[in-house]
């Protein structure tokens, strides 16, 4: 296998066997769709996926009960900026049982350079990227602390939250703090037994980024990579799911970074 190549994909080995799992963002083909497609393959004995885009998440959800089994896979349509659809969301979740596990995976990026980008830019990134987290990381945070039976929070940042880039002060921003919020929920609710890790992926290549970036800065910050390759969302699925098991126990505020960027 050449260094520009992606590995064979992993097969489950029940990391998540039990687990009632909720997922933001994760109809299509990004990481959130690969992390619901990983929790199954690891035994999850539910998934909840929650998106924006009602029609995406229905076939979503129809594709994933077909290849699983329907009463493993729920959906509910979700932003991330509305507390009521969280509490929806969760409330599927919770209809059987406490949740064990949520991946926040919501966020909205963009590009415009700083001396350009107007209020509305910096906010709705923001408060999709960041704010969202929050509630989300808040609402779950109390369920899982009502029930006193601990659970794992995973969140999702980007190396861009340590690294400069033109254009994306607000992601950068919205990304950074993501990884601020881990390391003191992770203290809030150590208490409790829930713990709070995040991922900070480099570049996982899917077709809404390559709808929405230039093929001029995909090769650039392709090239940046150690095996000269983007990752598959599902490499980056698969960090989550070792946050998410028991295989990660004695970690909590961490972010661990899914990157093969030169350092």
């Amino acid at each position: 296998m050449s260094s520009t190549t992606a590995p064979e994909y992993v097969p489950g080995h029940g990391l998540l066997e039990g687990k009632r799992i909720v997922i933001t963002a994760a109809a299509g083909a990004g990481i959130g769709s690969a992390a619901a497609l990983r929790c199954l393959e690891e035994g999850a004995a539910l998934v909840v996926i929650g998106d924006t885009h009602a029609g995406r998440l229905a076939e979503a959800e129809r594709e994933l009960g077909e290849r699983f089994s329907a009463d493993r896979v729920r959906s509910v349509v979700c932003d991330v900026t509305d507390e009521a659809q969280i509490a929806a969301l969760l409330d599927a979740a919770e209809d059987g049982g406490p949740i064990d596990v949520m991946i926040n995976n919501a966020g909205l990026g963009g590009t415009a350079p700083i001396l350009e980008m107007t209020d509305e830019q910096w906010w709705k990134v923001l408060d999709i990227t960041l704010t969202g987290t929050f509630r989300c990381v808040r609402a779950v945070g109390r369920r899982m602390a009502a029930a006193s039976t601990g659970g794992v929070i995973v969140n999702n940042a980007s190396v861009i939250g340590w690294r400069a880039q033109e254009g994306q002060a607000h992601y950068a921003a919205a990304k950074a703090g993501v990884m601020a919020l881990t390391r003191s929920a992770a203290m809030d609710l150590a208490g409790a037994g829930i713990r709070v890790n995040a991922v900070s992926p480099s570049l996982a290549m899917h077709p809404f980024l390559e709808k929405v970036t230039s093929p001029e800065l995909l090769e650039e910050l392709t090239s940046r990579e150690a095996f000269g390759r983007a990752a598959a969302p599902w490499e980056v699925a698969n960090v989550m799911v070792f946050l998410a098991s028991d295989y990660s126990s004695y970690m909590t505020g961490e972010v661990v970074s899914v990157s093969s960027q030169h350092a």
